[in-house]
């Protein structure tokens, strides 16, 4: 498998993905996305794979979307483009996804992270929701997996506030599986995927599918309004004031409206 914004690394009974955009922190492009989608279809069709590691690089799993492209986006075309229906791919992927995260991993990132069945992090790692500060909410599914993940109070919390958070912090919370150190979290969630994968095969991806299906009917209703609100949120000055600060970098000055 041959890409541009990720790399592919088949070792049976595991394979690695890698995002790939180092030069802007593994900021998650429609392409990028488009890439990461077809190489996990591919290796959930792979006979000789059993768990897939998800990865960045040890500066950065993903430090969100490609504000500078959704900076002057309209409500029309966020509707027409329905960029997050496409991330819903990866919720059908069978075969367990494990993210190993270092570094930054912010909005966009964090909800592709919270994707994933199970997350082990470097000591590094910094989690968060960040996209309140440029005006508008997460549309990955962000609201409604880490309210699932840490509850109502700490998901509302850091919704509205942005804070980053550490890997201690988002163990304790629930929402990662451990934390190691940096030099070796790849190789643990590898480590994870291999025990995983020597299980039998069918199995394995039924025990996903059960324990997924707790959340799932709530999701899909929450996925419906979260995305809703998020597409809303592209006709208000506030998102435009917001997200061209952020290229300018400078201090937004919001009007509430």
């Amino acid at each position: 498998m041959t890409y541009d914004h990720i790399l592919v690394d088949r070792e049976p009974p595991i394979a690695t993905v890698r995002l790939n955009r180092p030069q802007v922190l593994n900021a998650l492009s429609p392409d990028l996305i488009a890439e990461l989608i077809d190489a996990l279809q591919a290796l959930d069709k792979d006979p000789d794979v059993g768990a897939i590691v998800l990865t960045g690089n040890e500066r950065a799993f993903a430090a969100g979307a490609d504000i500078g492209r959704m900076a002057e986006s309209t409500v029309v075309e966020q509707i027409e483009r329905d960029q997050f229906a496409v991330w819903d791919k990866i919720r059908r992927v069978k075969k367990p996804i494990i993210a190993a995260v270092s570094g930054w991993c912010l909005g966009g990132g964090n909800e592709t992270a919270m994707m994933c069945d199970m997350i082990i992090a470097s000591e590094t790692a910094r989690f968060g929701q960040p996209e309140i500060g440029i005006g508008i909410i997460p549309g990955a599914g962000g609201t409604q997996r880490l309210t699932q993940a840490v509850g109502k109070a700490r998901a509302m919390e850091l919704v509205l506030t942005g804070r980053q958070f550490t890997a201690d912090e988002a163990l304790a919370m629930g929402l990662i599986n451990r934390v190691v150190p940096v030099e070796i979290y790849l190789e643990e969630a590898q480590a994870l995927a291999r025990e995983i994968a020597s299980k039998p095969p069918i199995a394995v991806q039924m025990g996903k599918a059960s324990v997924n299906a707790v959340f799932d009917d709530y999701l899909d209703r929450g996925l419906m309004t979260e995305r809703r609100n998020f597409y809303m949120l592209f006709a208000t000055e506030d998102q435009k004031e917001g997200m061209r600060a952020f290229v300018e970098k400078r201090k937004p000055v919001w009007k509430g409206r």
